[in-house]
């Protein structure tokens, strides 16, 4: 069964947020909340927790995994970015926006698009998720929380516990979700490329 952890949107507990890091670290996988809607989480490392992300969500190995990253900084380490890219990225985070960009070399191989060697990332603008992340020191491998057959977003802790209680290791409920994804904006070819409309703006892009 997924451990419950009822947690404080604005000032996250520090015994809960180090309750999660530890089930983190311990291979688990966790659903927690960002600034556009409820998402699953492990570490970038930890292969048999990001394959059994793929089972709850049903991804096949085209998908983009985001590497939700707690500042621009921890974000650089992990892409490849242009001077252009760089202001563009720089003045969008933190915020509800994901961005596809060539990888580094600190980024696994399976984590990678097949074809194109890009991988998805974000720096999202939620305390919960940023005291996730200072506690974690490293980024957080995430995919939103859209099940199979589900339009929107699962936004409610109750309900991600109840339907995903043997899937999972840990359910962080900061309060009611979004119903709305990030905005994924591709920017690893010459011009952005709005690939989904969704919580941020896209129009800096288009």
């Amino acid at each position: 069964m997924a451990k419950y952890l009822d947690v404080h949107p604005d000032n996250p507990q520090p015994r809960r947020i180090r309750e999660a890091v530890d089930i983190i670290r311990g291979g688990g996988v966790v659903a927690y909340p960002t600034d556009s809607s409820y998402a699953l989480g492990c570490r970038i490392g930890d292969r048999d927790a990001v394959e059994r992300i793929r089972e709850v969500r049903r991804l096949d190995d085209r998908h983009h995994f985001a590497l939700v990253c707690r500042d621009f900084s921890q974000l650089g380490q992990f892409v490849q970015l242009s001077n252009s890219v760089f202001r563009l990225v720089k003045a969008h985070i933190p915020g509800p926006y994901t961005f596809i960009l060539p990888a580094s070399k600190d980024v696994p191989r399976r984590l990678l698009h097949p074809k194109k060697r890009t991988v998805g990332a974000r720096v999202p603008d939620h305390r919960v998720t940023q005291a996730l992340l200072d506690e974690l020191g490293e980024p957080l491998l995430s995919s939103t929380l859209l099940l199979p057959g589900d339009e929107e977003p699962l936004t409610q802790g109750w309900e991600i516990k109840e339907r995903l209680d043997h899937a999972i290791d840990a359910v962080i409920d900061a309060g009611e979700g979004g119903k709305e994804p990030s905005t994924v904006v591709d920017l690893s070819g010459d011009e952005p490329e709005v690939l989904r409309r969704g919580a941020g703006d896209p129009t800096p892009f288009e």
